[in-house]
């Protein structure tokens, strides 16, 4: 186990303290339980620029990228934020696949870039102290992102 300073453990309870403000936690509920795109441009068709939507996908986006920066700094150790930040790992593996285009589109190879590299070395540790655990927690990602999509179908039926 690494060693870990008092500013570290602090920084994180800031951190954590942020993620309880009012409006980001009603953003990364919605984004959780609603980001599922496969392109920008349907990014774009769900989630319009202006819309509320919008602003929840980048206010939980933007948040999860700068602490992945804090970290990547060495503010923060990355066992100390491995251990208890499992939250950006998922928002990263919903815009992994749309990363790219976005990058190309914007002119902006670095967008997400502190994400990225942050959950490349978690999941490195993930797989270190307990292998396979990245391919099941996407595995049950999927699943309950089928469970939640089931249960809007049948909330829309009644």
């Amino acid at each position: 186990m690494s060693t870990v300073t008092n500013d570290q453990a602090n920084l994180m309870l800031r951190l954590y303290e942020m993620r309880r403000e009012a409006r980001l936690r009603e953003a990364r509920e919605w984004f959780v339980m609603n980001f599922h795109a496969k392109s920008l441009e349907e990014v774009m068709q769900k989630f319009p620029i202006g819309s509320k939507e919008n602003t929840n996908m980048r206010m939980v986006a933007s948040y999860w990228d700068m602490c992945a920066s804090i970290v990547n700094r060495g503010l923060i150790d990355d066992e100390l934020y491995f251990e208890s930040n499992g939250e950006a790992w998922m928002v990263w593996d919903r815009l992994r696949e749309i990363a790219p285009e976005w990058r190309t589109t914007f002119s902006n190879p670095q967008l997400f870039m502190n994400l990225e590299k942050l959950c490349g070395r978690l999941e490195a540790w993930r797989e270190k102290i307990s292998p396979g655990s990245v391919a099941k927690n996407r595995e049950m990602m999927k699943q309950m992102m089928q469970k939640a999509m089931e249960t809007r179908k049948q909330s829309a039926a009644n």
